[in-house]
């Protein structure tokens, strides 16, 4: 899941400043979840748009934002109405928001919200919805050996081989919220009697595997 905050209504007023028609875009999937992007915040998002001064010809909520073909079918079917639009609010992510404006050519895209993190809900309350992140999408996955927690992100340090000598009580020396990721790792790698795989010397972590863009191709 990605996960998204969404932005300041004076900044989202600051980037359509010059715009009167506003088409609002949402996703039913992450930006849902994370109230950022789902109908209650597309409607709140109207209401104060046209508080001050917007008009908002429309408004969509995509499955998944980030679907090209399905933009691009949602462009088909509404040539005229997007004609007529001045400036497209993505509440989406970096990547939905990216997709709409590649689709939609000359019409304005701004985002809604700010994207933060590839994550996961780790709690719900009637308050609020708690999102980790637990992955770093580095493309050179280690949890084979590691007891499926990754270093590479739940250790401040990204160390691959073992603790550092700062955590105390089991809390890492940075972040003293945060229990340390390395003996996660090894009581897990305990309980599961692969306490040897502690022993092998990982190599550095091949940054090749991650340089941006990124592609891939799945036949």
């Amino acid at each position: 899941m990605i996960i998204t905050r969404q932005k300041q209504l004076n900044e989202i007023l600051d980037y359509i400043k010059d715009a009167k028609k506003i088409f609002l875009i949402g996703c039913k999937q992450c930006a849902t979840t994370c109230k950022t992007g789902g109908e209650d915040e597309l409607e709140k998002a109207e209401k104060d748009l046209c508080s001050n001064g917007k008009e908002i010809i429309g408004k969509i909520i995509f499955d998944p934002a980030c679907s090209i073909l399905e933009i691009k079918r949602f462009a088909r079917n509404n040539e005229k109405l997007l004609a007529l639009t001045d400036a497209v609010i993505s509440f989406t992510c970096g990547g939905g928001t990216q997709a709409v404006s590649d689709v939609l050519g000359m019409i304005k895209v701004y985002p809604g919200n700010d994207t933060l993190f590839q994550g996961e809900i780790t709690s719900i309350t009637t308050k609020e919805r708690r999102f980790e992140q637990k992955c770093s999408l580095c493309g050179n996955c280690l949890l084979a050996v590691t007891g499926a927690i990754c270093p590479v992100t739940r250790c401040p340090k990204e160390l691959v081989n073992g603790p550092c000598g700062g955590h105390k009580n089991g809390k890492c020396e940075i972040d003293k919220t945060l229990e340390c990721a390395w003996l996660k790792i090894y009581e897990k790698l305990k309980k599961n009697n692969e306490l040897d795989k502690m022993k092998k010397i990982k190599p550095p972590k091949d940054y090749s595997k991650n340089l941006k863009p990124r592609r891939e191709i799945i036949f």
